[in-house]
């Protein structure tokens, strides 16, 4: 059974509802992060914010909340979210859930923020006085998001995919680089949903889903990385190429540039748009793609970003697929194409030991 936070108070998972009325049913208004918790002490119970570090640790857990604070600033949807509260909150659901299931070490935690119940709104919104909802700058009434976090054992993958490594088909779906929603873990998951479905019936573990340029965007439900002749590559990521652009320039601070993934990084390049100008990236800045980056980074590996093609793909000595659930996955297969020889790479085998190193087990 999964442990269950709803706006501010833990509810049984059969009481865990909302509106009829809410944004994210009626318009798919929303945004979710996906993340891994680990029990550092089973069974531990934790009442303070340091005993939560202490006994309950979700990976990446910063990296997840900025993106989705960042993400709902972006495209409108709140700028009440706290980052740290956010935090807060879903470490609790971790302390919860380990009660629930003591013999469980690991597990899968959603975090998911809806544009709020529309129906209250069009209440608070019926004169003065109704409502009790707060103020924006502008005096108009403000509508409060729903947060559903919540947290279960987390799925176990076959250990032979990580040894043996998966195929993978190319998606018939294409992403828009003109479309300001790509790049951000919205709740419009169903075109992946649907691409991933059709891989599995026919056997394959993910799709390569391109953008409408036929430049590799990722998987349908991660981010890709190839490895060519030593050198790591790896699609530009929304926002990356400007947080270069600004460091370069001197008005961005090393924080934001850091959630750009702007270091050590090659020349942008990018197909150039109707009016010369580049097209920005449809790809989501993966947590985990981030932090494989970054690893291969500190061992001296030069990491390329760039506008990779389906050459570039069937040409790669190593492929993986990188998320929060299952980490580093190998690519051994693109349909009938085999990566490399066929096997998982010594580089992608290198980041997979690192990755267990982080989230404990094997």
């Amino acid at each position: 059974m999964a442990t269950t936070y709803l706006n501010g108070q833990f509810v049984d998972a059969s009481q865990a509802m909302v509106s009829g009325f809410d944004a994210g049913l009626q318009h798919g208004v929303g945004l979710f992060e996906t993340m891994t918790g680990v029990v550092v002490r089973a069974g531990a119970s934790a009442t303070t914010r340091e005993e939560l570090h202490a006994n309950f640790r979700v990976i990446h857990l910063h990296e997840h909340m900025t993106r989705l604070v960042d993400s709902a600033k972006a495209l409108g949807l709140s700028d009440s979210l706290r980052r740290d509260a956010l935090g807060e909150a879903v470490e609790r659901t971790l302390a919860k859930a380990s009660e629930a299931h003591p013999d469980v070490e690991r597990f899968r935690i959603r975090l998911t923020i809806t544009g709020g119940d529309l129906n209250m709104l069009a209440r608070s919104s019926a004169g003065p006085g109704a409502g009790s909802g707060a103020r924006d700058a502008k005096g108009q009434r403000e509508q409060l998001p729903t947060i559903l976090i919540h947290a279960q054992p987390a799925t176990q993958y076959p250990a032979e995919f990580f040894e043996r490594g998966v195929g993978v088909m190319i998606a018939d779906l294409k992403v828009n680089p003109l479309n300001v929603f790509e790049g951000h873990k919205t709740l419009n998951y169903w075109p992946r949903l649907r691409a991933l479905q059709l891989a599995s019936a026919s056997g394959a573990s993910e799709a390569l889903v391109f953008q409408v340029t036929n430049h590799l965007a990722g998987g349908c439900v991660s981010n890709a990385i190839l490895v060519k002749n030593g050198i790591v590559i790896t699609p530009w990521a929304q926002g990356e190429r400007e947080a270069l652009a600004a460091r370069e320039e001197g008005v961005m601070g090393e924080e934001d540039a850091a959630r750009g993934q702007a270091a050590k990084v090659a020349a942008p390049t990018s197909p150039a748009g109707p009016s010369g100008a580049r097209l920005p990236s449809p790809v989501l800045p993966g947590v985990t793609r981030r932090w494989a980056l970054e690893w291969c980074e500190a061992q001296d590996i030069t990491v390329s970003r760039k506008m990779v093609t389906i050459d570039d793909v069937l040409g790669a000595d190593e492929v993986m697929l990188t998320n929060s659930s299952w980490g580093v996955l190998p690519v051994v297969a693109v349909e009938k194409h085999k990566v490399g020889e066929g096997r998982v790479g010594a580089l992608t085998r290198r980041l997979v030991e690192a990755w267990q190193g982080i989230v404990g087990g094997s």
